[in-house]
């Protein structure tokens, strides 16, 4: 089995992640060897306009502060704003005015180009924003999607262009796009993100006021039906000494992606230097032990 690779994500950078927290998250990162960071342009979205591409301006200053030429950086484009609304332009010369202003931002770093929230049905339009990509290609740029409403009709309209996207789904224990890009299906080429359920805790007792899943807007409280059917995945699975004991969410979510078919890459949503490094560790634990059993029970929960 070739094991997903790890993607350092952004999200809550310049919201509930100050910037400093950032700069030694990627000091950690790029310390253990690892170069892929995601990101939008609509990072943070956390309905504060003046926090509007704050998330890839705080990459970009870490970028300068070190000189690093070696990075992979990952733009999402499409959104016009930060307030969780459907706007976007996906236009093709907008595809391009961002391409060349991407490239002139990050240089060597920038990796791959995406587009993000589209929610059209115009094969026409669609087919041009294809067009836009396919220059990016040629620049010798990777291409790729997220938050497609619509995947059958890229997969369709793909047909003529070949492109190879990277795809990213939301994929965790309580929700998985895998399913609507079923065109796409057979090739190692999703980014799983969103593991942690957006922070759910196997101890309700470990949430912090300031934490992610609340900050979401989301209530701990009618997720318990789910965490005790975790806990008690865990308890059998924990019986086994022969391997590292899971005692976290994070560790779930880890599990629940590296066994994923056709995935090619796990995105991970920490918050401070603690969370990097254990589910570093974790990862590696996974790259020299068996847990498809956990694996396979958390499945069957679905």
């Amino acid at each position: 089995m070739q094991q997903p690779n790890l993607i350092l994500g952004t999200a809550m950078w310049g919201w509930t992640t100050p910037r400093e927290t950032a700069f030694a998250l990627l000091d950690e990162w790029y310390a253990r060897g690892f170069r892929e960071v995601d990101g939008a342009t609509n990072y943070p979205i956390n309905r504060q306009p003046e926090d509007f591409r704050r998330a890839e301006n705080i990459l970009l200053d870490w970028i300068k502060t070190h000189g690093v030429t070696d990075l992979e950086v990952m733009m999402k484009i499409g959104s016009v704003n930060n307030l969780r609304t459907p706007e976007h332009v996906l236009t093709k010369s907008f595809v391009l005015m961002m391409l060349d202003e991407y490239r002139y931002l990050f240089g060597k770093n920038l990796g791959t180009l995406m587009v993000h929230w589209d929610n059209r049905e115009g094969a026409e339009a669609i087919g041009e924003t294809l067009e836009a990509l396919q220059t990016a290609i040629e620049k010798g740029l990777l291409v790729g999607l997220s938050g497609i409403r619509h995947p059958e009709i890229y997969a369709a309209l793909n047909q003529d262009f070949q492109l190879d996207f990277r795809i990213q789904i939301k994929h965790n224990v309580l929700q998985s796009n895998y399913g609507r890009y079923a065109p796409f299906h057979g090739r190692r080429r999703f980014i799983a993100y969103g593991i942690n359920a957006g922070g759910l805790k196997l101890d309700p007792a470990l949430y912090a006021e300031n934490s992610s899943l609340k900050a979401r807007g989301a209530d701990p409280d009618n997720l318990q039906p789910q965490v005790e059917k975790l806990n008690r995945i865990v308890a059998e699975a924990n019986r086994s000494a022969s391997r590292m004991a899971i005692t976290a969410m994070y560790q779930i979510g880890l599990i629940y992606a590296f066994y994923q078919p056709d995935m090619q890459g796990i995105l991970l949503g920490v918050s401070n230097l603690e969370q990097i490094k254990t589910s570093i560790d974790f990862y590696n634990v996974l790259n020299h032990n068996d847990y498809h059993d956990v694996f396979e029970k958390i499945s069957s929960l679905k």
